[in-house]
């Protein structure tokens, strides 16, 4: 009985079938690839791999997440492993693994990929790189990194947009990774509005650094996009808004196209008193075309920028040292969102022929001084 068992047993794993008296010893299936490494330089490149397995079908996958990878003839015995790296842009080496499959064999292609002779980052001297995001794999928000925001129509600044995660009742998306960029979708469904609000590192953020991303805004009145911070884990009960403070990066409301503006809010200096410090700049081409805004925050001054030109700037110093003049002390999280009418935003109505509408966001980038990963 035993044997029986175990006989039955290697028959199912190896896919030899008959007795052992009129049938050849049961042979496992095999992968082999050609090559077995894959070394990459600094600046990227697209590299194959062929495939060979004794079994009819075979597939691969990798949990890398600075390279992707295609795969072609996977019902065949051959086929090819395409393996695409872009631009390493940090000042050292990454490696990663590639596994293939076919039955219960398996074979790794090890990824190395050489460090950057100097850093592609724009960052302040001194700053070092803690934390990035892409967005040039997969095809939905890390949910390691990212928070969707959940809220119904009115719950701020009465704008008229729902907050979903990640996709409307309907199954349309409001967030979504493609061709490298974040898309935050702003849209009208069985006369709804829903559009998205994410949340990077909501858990932890950082205390002072420099923070920057590269985004292109969408058109049409109604439209306020908004690149901001808040504080991580706010007592709204003991420190509410706006004594715990908010730093507006970059805002734009389409009804003054083009317009972007920094603004930060504390309880002595805000929008509700009319004292809140703000600096605007027009760009030509804010809406459709990609720009870098940026902050960098210190524990004595923030400074915003566009296009690495200054845009606001206070200090400690000008403002006072007491929480409600400069409330910015403690760790900060980004956000993103596409927000629809409102104060602001539908301060001359909304234009709803503008829908729907997209926001991008090429990267998002951290830095800290003397921090180096």
């Amino acid at each position: 009985m035993i044997h029986s068992i175990l006989l039955s047993l290697a028959v199912a794993l190896w896919g030899c079938g008959g007795s052992s008296d009129d049938a050849a010893a049961p042979v496992a299936v095999t992968v082999s690839v050609s090559p077995e490494t894959v070394s990459v330089p600094a600046d990227g490149g697209t590299y194959t791999v062929s495939v060979t397995t004794t079994g009819q079908e075979w597939g691969a996958y990798t949990e890398a997440d600075f390279f992707t990878v295609s795969t072609q003839n996977t019902a065949a015995s051959t086929g090819t492993l395409t393996i695409q790296v872009p631009a390493n842009p940090e000042v050292k080496a990454r490696t990663g693994a590639v596994t293939i499959m076919s039955g219960l064999a398996r074979k790794t292609v090890t990824v190395s990929q050489a460090a950057a002779e100097q850093p592609v980052y724009d960052a302040p001297e001194g700053y070092f790189l803690q934390w990035h995001d892409e967005f040039s794999s997969g095809s939905e928000l890390n949910a390691a990194y990212w928070t969707h925001e959940v809220q119904k129509k009115g719950w701020v600044n009465n704008e008229l947009q729902n907050y979903v995660d990640h996709k409307s009742p309907e199954g349309s998306l409001v967030t979504e990774v493609k061709d490298g960029t974040l898309r935050i979708h702003c849209f009208k469904k069985n006369g709804q509005i829903y559009s998205g609000r994410v949340y990077a590192q909501v858990n932890k953020g950082w205390q002072y650094g420099y923070f920057e991303a590269r985004m292109k805004l969408p058109k049409g009145k109604g439209t306020w996009p908004a690149f901001w911070m808040m504080p991580v884990g706010n007592d709204w009960s003991t420190n509410p808004w706006p004594m715990c403070g908010e730093i507006d990066i970059m805002e734009e409301v389409g009804v003054v196209p083009n317009e972007v503006s920094s603004s930060i809010h504390t309880q002595d200096y805000n929008h509700t008193k009319n004292t809140q410090k703000t600096h605007a700049m027009t760009i030509a081409d804010a809406e459709g075309a990609f720009h870098t805004y940026a902050l960098l925050w210190t524990a004595d001054e923030i400074v915003t920028y566009v296009d690495g030109k200054e845009q606001l700037h206070v200090t400690k110093a000008q403002l006072g040292d007491g929480h409600n003049q400069w409330p910015f002390h403690y760790a900060f999280y980004p956000i993103f969102n596409l927000a629809w009418g409102g104060d602001w935003g539908g301060m001359q109505g909304v234009d709803e022929s503008a829908l729907p509408i997209t926001m991008e966001v090429d990267y998002i980038r951290v830095f800290q001084k003397g921090y180096e990963l």
